[in-house]
């Protein structure tokens, strides 16, 4: 059925077009109208061309925007693929993710992220793709392909960046020969990576990502303060890399990761996203679940950007596992698609 859909579809694009040419032309040479050279008969001929040529830029416009659709959907498609929805809890952490494009209308983002339970801990990455749209999806595959193999590869978290390394520096030298991506000289990934032991302690290594918040009762503090390494892409890594320790994430506590499209967003007036202090707000009273953290965020987020935010953002929570009895009453009743 599909295959037959496909050429008449393309048939009657490119049939009306014709048609209405050929119209044009048939009136300019058959009809008496078209022939004279009177006041009354230029009316009637321009207004026909007039009709005509009107009748063509519907037609063409109709066609783009088709296709426009088409490749919407695609790509939408295809980083639905990459960025796999999480599970509500992995490893024991309670997560819950949440991602807006800067493209009105598309749901593609330079952004990337994944949790993962490995016999190491829990290990995530986040990161953030220079530029946003299609073009930077293939280096958000080439990135997160290598980060599902090397979390379960390398017992050394520093290894696994190295990996990540190495896979961004050969897409972006294929990209190159083929002409097809932006020049290796101004491309580059933000990437955080984080190892959650069973035991709770973090460990971090940073390369140019905002510093996850740690949200402890009421308080809200970064997560480190200590300088991240440059991008990946530009600079070599340094011959160490060593984990940065971050303390441990204790029942009931929570990260909060999120991309520079969130701590630079700004509203009309131009003033940036106050984001330590919408999460103070969203647990200022009470303890609240993963979920309910991200939504009241995100809310405030969409608040102060009156829906419109000008770069990628995404935003992930990993809550240590609490008791749910007393949480499941006060999440009930929030629905929203924009979380999972």
């Amino acid at each position: 059925m599909f295959g037959i859909r496909r050429p008449l579809r393309r048939a009657v694009s490119l049939g009306l077009p014709t048609a209405w040419g050929a119209l044009a032309v048939t009136y300019k040479l058959t009809c008496p109208p078209a022939q004279q050279q009177g006041l009354g008969a230029r009316i009637v001929t321009s207004a026909v061309f007039f009709v005509v040529g009107t009748g063509l830029v519907v037609q063409v416009r109709r066609t783009l925007l088709r296709e426009l659709r088409q490749a919407r959907r695609v790509a939408g498609a295809a980083q639905s693929a990459l960025l796999r929805p999480l599970p509500p809890r992995v490893g024991g952490l309670d997560v819950a993710v949440a991602r807006l494009s800067a493209d009105r209308g598309a749901t593609v983002g330079g952004d990337l992220y994944e949790v993962v339970a490995t016999e190491y801990g829990v290990r995530v990455v986040m990161g953030d793709v220079r530029g946003h749209g299609l073009s930077a999806l293939s280096t958000v595959a080439a990135v997160l392909g290598s980060f599902r193999e090397a979390a379960h590869d390398e017992a050394d978290l520093g290894l696994v960046l190295r990996r990540l390394d190495r896979a961004l520096a050969r897409h972006l030298r294929e990209g190159a020969q083929d002409g097809t991506d932006t020049p290796v000289a101004e491309e580059f990934v933000t990437v955080l990576l984080l190892e959650i032991a069973r035991d709770g302690e973090v460990r971090a290594l940073n390369c140019g990502h905002p510093w996850p918040y740690l949200l402890r009762g009421p308080r809200v503090e970064p997560l480190a303060r200590a300088d991240p390494l440059p991008p990946l892409g530009p600079f070599p890594l340094p011959p160490d890399l060593t984990a940065t320790p971050c303390g441990a994430l204790r029942r009931g506590e929570s990260l909060f990761l999120f991309t520079d499209g969130a701590a630079e967003a700004r509203d009309a007036r131009g003033r940036f996203f106050p984001l330590p202090t919408a999460l103070s707000d969203a647990v200022r009273h009470h303890p609240v679940s993963a979920r309910h953290l991200l939504r009241a965020v995100l809310a405030a987020l969409l608040r102060h950007t009156a829906g419109r935010p000008a770069d990628d953002v995404a935003l992930l929570v990993l809550q240590n596992g609490r008791e749910r009895a007393a949480l499941g009453a006060r999440d009930g009743d929030m629905t929203g698609t924009a979380a999972s």
